[in-house]
């Protein structure tokens, strides 16, 4: 094999690649699904693509998509499947697993294992809980925008705003220092990378979770008030296994709601008459927060399943070992599902949107980001009612190089 051949399989089985026109967004219209993707869910909901030899099912409405991600036929486990054997040599296979590395990574894990990790965070991700941190998310949320009043514009929004309050937010849960920021936001940004090689991944992943694993013995040595402290005393989880969550939730915890946050500013400075609605209006900004993670869709490499065996999803048969995709963007437009699905309506009565996923492997801390997110878009707004970008829209530098879609600096002024 190749080294081309290498990389390329490695990172297919990393992330599901669908052809380009499916996948990349337009930066003329940077807050739409691909154009040929929008095309295609029009005429189908469920799609049968052939791409570099292999064979893709490409779910694109909203009801075959839930069914999907609520099948337990369908595995959420790329590491071990069929597939995976097909794609990369054992050799490889063990150099970018090792048993260490699967530890605690649930998110790719299948009932009964999922079960038993999930069982342990779900007592952790209370909404309780994650309404009890809302008066110290809105002290952080404040402190970061006072901090821009005082350097004055112009502010890049992402450095500024978007990214250090989940960083904090997700640190102070999980009993990180955040002195460490750095290192998890840079070695996160290189495992998210579409253009990383395989062994910077490998090099990367090996990395942060020794970080994690000093961090859990630290916690049995010295444990707190923070969720991995009561992980490590109240579960029989192994270092290893707790490592392997904690990297999960604090990559999750902060990549997806900084983006949200950024991207989402930019959609409603994009979008004048929403701003100002939003802005007028604070009470209708946990109604906008769920609008914005519909209409932006930041999963936008879609979430992947394979069949564990043949199983019929709206009307397809999908075949033992075959890959299924549901494109987020695509399913949170669905015209069956959502009236004018292309426009942003912040009042737009609350749908049932996928941006969390759904079935038992939807995102636990959904509600902590809900929060994190109502809070800030509200001071923000509050505090910055004249908010507009610094530069025109088409040089705001986009995500398209990452497999979580956003903006990677957002000039602002005031």
């Amino acid at each position: 094999m190749t080294t081309a051949e290498r990389q390329r399989n490695a990172q297919e089985l990393i992330r599901p690649q669908l052809p380009a026109e499916l996948s990349q967004r337009d930066g003329r219209c940077p807050f739409d699904p691909a154009a040929a993707l929008t095309e295609l869910s029009g005429t189908g909901r469920i799609h049968k693509i052939e791409h570099n030899g292999d064979t893709v099912w490409l779910v694109t409405g909203h009801d075959e998509a839930r069914a999907v991600l609520a099948e337990p036929k369908m595995s959420a486990d790329r590491i071990n499947s069929p597939r995976a054997k097909a794609l990369i040599s054992p050799e490889l296979h063990a150099e970018m697993f090792p048993p260490e590395r699967q530890a605690g990574s649930f998110i790719f894990m299948d009932a009964p294992e999922h079960t038993r990790f999930r069982r342990m965070l779900t007592g952790q991700f209370t909404v309780r809980r994650m309404r009890d941190l809302e008066p110290r998310i809105h002290e952080i949320v404040t402190t970061q925008l006072d901090a821009m009043v005082e350097k004055g514009p112009p502010a890049d929004l992402v450095q500024d705003f978007a990214l250090p309050v989940p960083s904090l937010v997700i640190c102070e849960l999980l009993g990180v220092d955040y002195g460490d920021r750095d290192e998890f936001q840079r070695r996160t940004a290189t495992l998210l990378s579409l253009n990383t090689t395989i062994d910077e991944q490998i090099k990367n992943s090996g990395e942060l979770r020794r970080f994690m694993q000093s961090l859990v013995r630290a916690k049995r040595q010295d444990p707190g008030d923070d969720l991995l402290s009561g992980l490590v005393r109240d579960t029989d989880l192994t270092d290893n296994e707790l490592a392997g969550i904690a990297n999960l939730l604090l990559i999750a915890g902060h990549e997806t709601t900084a983006n949200m946050l950024a991207l989402g500013t930019f959609a409603l400075l994009e979008h004048p008459g929403e701003f100002a609605k939003l802005r007028d209006n604070p009470e209708l900004t946990e109604n906008a927060v769920e609008e914005l993670l519909r209409y932006l869709s930041i999963i936008s490499m879609g979430v992947a399943r394979h069949a564990k065996e043949d199983v019929v999803i709206g009307g397809a048969t999908i075949r033992a070992g075959e890959t299924v995709v549901v494109s987020v963007p695509a399913v949170n437009r669905d015209q069956a599902q959502y009236e004018d699905p292309h426009e942003l309506l912040v009042d737009r009565p609350r749908g049932h949107h996928v941006a969390f996923g759904h079935g038992i492997h939807q995102c636990l801390g959904q509600q902590l980001a809900r929060v994190e997110m109502t809070v800030g878009f509200t001071e923000l707004l509050r505090r910055f009612p004249d908010l507009r970008l610094a530069v025109p829209a088409e040089e705001v530098p986009l995500r398209t190089d990452m497999s979580i879609y956003g903006v990677h600096k957002l000039p602002v002024t005031w």
